[in-house]
């Protein structure tokens, strides 16, 4: 019987894990949420290991956020993540668990890395500064599984995705990536019929996206490829697998695009005074290429179906807020 833990199933990655597993009959899966259990918290994380023995642990748990989040927050992404991350491989491993599945992220590699950028380019220069402190964390959680493979004969396998988007997104207006924040500027923008939608930097730099669905599919497909094959094109200490659709577009072609399925009609302007990040950031999928996968979904229809998820939420939430009160108590007691 397989038990597989989802750490981080309430987030955008692992729902969509948890979605596919689900609709696949899996035979026993396990989740917590934060409040549940601390994956900062190496005693708690000890515990459910042992307790529970996972065939398989998928590490999707991860502190996120765009620039602004990144800039502002840099200690808490760096130990927080590293928090998670070593107490879930560690612990792991000290419960006997032989397999394990760690989600990283493009911005692990440098800067002004070739393009489209190989895994091979992962510690070849400077990183991009406005995500430094997680691009580290994420760094360390890849070496952390190559170390424990080398070491103990582990099986601990990294992925590294490129932008996602998709439903359970964050689309929080100062903390979210860049395409859940235009998605709600420019749906706010047509609602309000608003002459003008202002977005940060020139609209040159150029990103790749995945929706969350595809990530998903790709992660299972890397966690159950046959270790001879993993191993046959991977390298003991260069083990990660990009993960990506291996097609890029401007931030201003995407914010058109956006604007369209929103409705917006008026002025796009960008804001130069604002950072741009890195100028492009396009992974080399050729690897997984090889390994037999490929994203299905591309990106106009990806993004009709993350603007319908988003409507549903906004709709809900208005609905809820617009909702009878409850009814008033005797005395005048204020209602709960």
């Amino acid at each position: 019987m397989a038990r597989i833990f989802i750490a981080g199933h309430r987030g955008m990655v692992g729902s969509a894990i948890l979605r596919r597993l689900q609709a696949r009959g899996t035979d026993e899966l396990l989740t917590r949420g934060s409040d549940e259990l601390d994956l900062r918290d190496q005693g708690a994380v000890r515990a459910f290991m042992r307790t529970h023995r996972p065939d398989l642990v998928i590490l999707a748990a991860a502190r996120v956020g765009g620039i602004h989040a990144n800039n502002t927050y840099p200690a808490d992404f760096i130990q927080d993540n590293l928090l998670i991350q070593s107490n879930v491989i560690g612990e792991a491993h000290a419960a006997d668990v032989q397999r394990l599945l760690f989600l990283g992220s493009s911005c692990i590699y440098p800067r002004e890395a070739p393009q489209p950028i190989p895994e091979s380019a992962l510690l070849t220069g400077p990183l991009e500064p406005t995500n430094e402190p997680y691009a580290i964390a994420k760094i360390a959680g890849i070496k952390l599984c190559e170390s424990f493979n080398r070491q103990f004969g582990r099986d601990y396998r990294s992925v590294m995705p490129t932008n996602l988007y998709g439903p359970g997104d964050n689309f929080h207006p100062l903390n979210a990536h860049v395409l859940p924040a235009l998605i709600r500027r420019f749906h706010e923008a047509a609602r309000a019929d608003a002459p003008e939608v202002v977005i940060w930097g020139t609209g040159r730099p150029r990103r790749e996206f995945l929706h969350v669905d595809d990530m998903a599919e790709a992660a299972l497909f890397v966690a159950e490829l046959p270790t001879e094959d993993y191993r046959a094109h991977t390298l003991p200490m260069q083990s990660h697998i990009n993960i990506g659709t291996g097609t890029d577009i401007s931030i201003a072609d995407l914010a058109g695009m956006i604007a369209k399925v929103a409705g917006f009609r008026g002025k796009l302007t960008f804001d130069t005074s604002k950072p741009d990040g890195t100028m492009r950031k396009l992974l080399d999928v050729s690897l997984l290429s090889r390994l037999g996968w490929r994203a299905r979904i591309d990106l106009a229809q990806g993004l009709h179906h993350t603007y319908d998820w988003y409507l549903s939420r906004t709709e809900g939430q208005i609905r809820a807020k617009a909702a009878p009160g409850p009814t008033l108590q005797p005395l005048g007691a204020a209602a709960s």
